[in-house]
């Protein structure tokens, strides 16, 4: 009996990211069963490894309804050439984490990815008016970098409750996005392959 054949799945996010759970409903939409994801955090890295064939699929955010066009995947994608095998929403709740124990009053700065930072705009100005905003390249690397000490533990992050229950964080605040119906269209790609000729 042959071993199933396993998709690679490469995603602009790390784990815990709002991108993971996109290629999770893509592939459950797609019948792809058995799949592992590669995270790859960026756009550029996602069409790249798919150009040289390491992934069979790509999933990248494209647009959010408040935030706007993601600008590092327009860029990758004026880079290199795919296939677009379809294109979906999903909903985006995002949170205030932050290490357990802290407050709103303790925190110094909010780190995130820009798009989660423009998403949250008036949350933000109106709680943290006097604070760095710092953009991070994923909300859920973000989170993790938080978690394992690489940030000061008075940061906050922003990203999902999901990704605050992988990486021990607590939910400091939950959906301060401006937008109560937040979503984010997603692309799901694959390889372009030129037609062949008759």
């Amino acid at each position: 009996m042959s071993k199933p054949t396993v998709t690679r799945v490469g995603i602009q996010g790390a784990e815990g990211s709002f991108c993971e759970e996109a290629a999770e409903e893509f592939c459950q939409r797609h019948g792809l069963n058995q799949t592992d994801i590669d995270y790859l955090i960026s756009s550029a890295r996602v069409l790249k490894a798919l150009d040289e064939e390491e992934v069979n699929y790509g999933i990248l955010a494209m647009e959010n309804a408040q935030g706007g066009v993601v600008i590092e995947s327009m860029y990758a994608l004026a880079e290199y050439r795919c296939e677009i095998v379809e294109m979906f929403h999903v909903h985006v709740n995002q949170c205030l984490l932050g290490k357990p124990g802290l407050t709103l009053g303790d925190i110094t700065e909010v780190h995130s990815h820009p798009q989660a930072l423009r998403q949250c705009r008036s949350y933000l100005a109106d709680h943290f008016w006097t604070r760095p905003l710092v953009e991070e390249d994923d909300t859920a690397h973000a989170a993790q970098r938080l978690a394992n000490g690489e940030l000061p533990d008075t940061i906050a992050v922003i990203g999902s409750q999901k990704c605050g229950d992988l990486y021990g964080l607590t939910v400091l605040a939950d959906g301060i996005q401006d937008l109560k119906n937040n979503l984010t269209l997603f692309l799901g790609i694959k390889k372009w392959l030129p037609k062949k000729e008759n």
